[in-house]
């Protein structure tokens, strides 16, 4: 007998859907997987067998053969355990196949009948009501990140018997209550937050303006300067998530399997070690799997001590901070990954970390300075907005007791700054004036007389790109906003433009 059960499979951060085909007729035992799958696929005979028979039901002896549809693209994962195990007793007739209800069935078999956990569900439930899917059966497991989503029955089961109860109506099961989604997770700050980070006025201004307008941000200070920890503190003013965002970062992080708590809340802050390979960052791998720029979308990557990274990795970055997507090709499939992140980078100076300091005398060499900075390129550091100089705090402000201003403070600045750029750049996909297109900066940064003649001097004498001349632009937009002002007026540009020189100061 032949029984057909719909399922769904994931490429990239798209869903396609895949009908298990069970063909079962007496004959030699065997057992065959056709329809490119991968091992975790193949592997399933033995798990569905030992489900089955812990479950209460027989187990076929009979010549079966699978074929996963459409055979052209590849199956993978462990999804395919209870559609097949489904198919299989409803084609050796253990349970009625006409009266089966017809609904889109994902999950891993355990031994003992069990329905585990798998990754990836959240964009193929998405995919799969965009095609017209509106009946689920998960695993109860994977019930938190299924219940944002409206307009379908998702039905968690447990077991393998409790799924195969509910398809044939044996029992009744109450779908998974859709829940609304409002945000009102606070972040959990602790230590990191910005009052208890002693000086570093400077610095602290510069993050605001970078968080405000989701700019990329380079410090760079001397040992100690306390960098890690104006980083650490970002999320503490970050705004709350909307919920298109929240779809997006969760989607990513359930094909990574790192969806902890069953759905996001608060903004990603990805924080890599310089020893990361270039395929840890970007993405790849046999299976073409986020990386951890696309892991920190929506949200922060921070790079602490950028020049030890390797000059390979950071150049991979170039693209997705100009685009906001990265494309992992591999032989046989290529993925594109949205990456639209703040990136927050830290540096020393020099190899000794005290170039430039107002408190520490450098030893470096020259030579030694000049290779030490020759690993970032122009061109990387073109696309990083705001360039800012941590140096060391005093003695008197590290023994102070009075604390600076609050993250919540800043945070409401930051939100009020964020809806003017929601409402300005509304229905063009863009949600902060670091995402401004060309277009956009010609119709939002216009400049007076006054501010025109600044920026040409400045032009010249930095010997500015014309990215950066954008971004300038971009930035003072931002600084803008905090401000209250409609327009930007030449002491936002002023401001704007002494974040663009750090990396003409530091070329020897």
């Amino acid at each position: 007998m032949l029984a057909l059960v719909k399922s769904y499979g994931l490429k990239g951060l798209d869903g396609f859907s895949v009908q298990a085909e069970i063909d079962m007729h007496s004959g030699m035992p065997t057992y065959d997987i056709v329809g490119l799958a991968d091992t975790a696929v193949k592997e399933s005979k033995e798990r569905i067998r030992s489900a089955v028979k812990n479950s209460g039901y027989s187990y076929p002896v009979a010549s079966v053969v699978i074929n996963l549809a459409p055979a052209d693209i590849k199956k993978e994962g462990t999804l395919y355990d209870l559609p097949i195990a489904i198919g299989m007793l409803a084609a050796s007739k253990q349970i009625p196949y006409d009266t089966l209800k017809k609904a889109v069935i994902l999950g891993e078999l355990s031994l003992n009948g069990e329905v585990r956990k798998i990754n990836g569900l959240l964009p193929m439930i998405i995919s799969a009501k965009q095609q017209g899917e509106r009946v689920f059966v998960i695993p109860r497991d994977n019930a938190e990140e299924a219940v944002f989503i409206e307009g379908t029955e998702i039905y968690a089961v447990a077991t393998l018997s409790e799924a195969v109860a509910f398809l044939t109506g044996q029992t009744e099961l109450q779908p998974l209550t859709t829940r609304s989604w409002q945000n009102d997770v606070e972040y959990r700050r602790g230590d990191n937050d910005f009052k208890y980070i002693k000086g570093q006025f400077a610095a602290k201004r510069a993050m605001e303006i970078a968080v405000a307008g989701g700019h990329n941000i380079l410090m760079v200070g001397p040992p100690g300067a306390g960098k890690t920890m104006l980083a650490r503190a970002v999320p503490s003013i970050m705004p709350n998530l909307t919920f298109d965002e929240a779809l997006e970062v969760a989607k990513i992080h359930s094909i990574s399997g790192q969806l902890d708590g069953g759905f996001i809340y608060e903004r990603p802050f990805r924080t890599p070690h310089h020893s990361a390979t270039m395929v840890a960052l970007t993405g790849g791998g046999n299976k073409a799997r986020p990386g951890e720029i696309s892991l920190a979308h929506n949200g922060v990557l921070f790079l602490d001590e950028l020049p030890e990274y390797s000059r390979q990795t950071l150049e991979t970055l170039r693209q997705p901070l100009e685009d906001g997507v990265i494309t992992v090709a591999r032989n046989a499939v290529s993925v594109t990954y949205p990456a639209d992140f703040m990136l927050i980078a830290s540096m020393n100076p020099c190899p000794c970390g005290n170039y430039g300091s107002a408190t520490a005398e450098c030893t470096c060499s020259a030579s030694q300075i000049h290779r030490y900075l020759g690993k970032l390129s122009g061109p990387l550091l073109d696309r990083i907005d705001i360039h800012i100089e941590v140096d060391n705090v005093t003695y008197y402000d590290i023994q102070s007791d009075t604390l600076a201003e609050p993250s919540e403070t800043i945070r409401k600045r930051v939100n009020i700054a964020r809806e003017k750029q929601l409402s300005r750049l509304s229905g063009s996909g863009k949600r902060c004036n670091a995402q401004m297109t060309t277009v956009d900066i010609k119709k939002y940064c216009k400049l007076d007389k006054e501010s025109l003649t600044l920026m040409e001097d400045s032009f010249d004498r930095l010997n500015l790109s014309a990215r950066a001349y954008n971004r300038i632009l971009k930035v003072a937009r931002t600084i803008a906003d905090l401000d209250g002002a409609d327009n930007i007026s030449v002491k936002h540009i002023a401001e704007s433009i002494q974040y663009r020189s750090l990396d003409r100061k530091y070329r020897v």
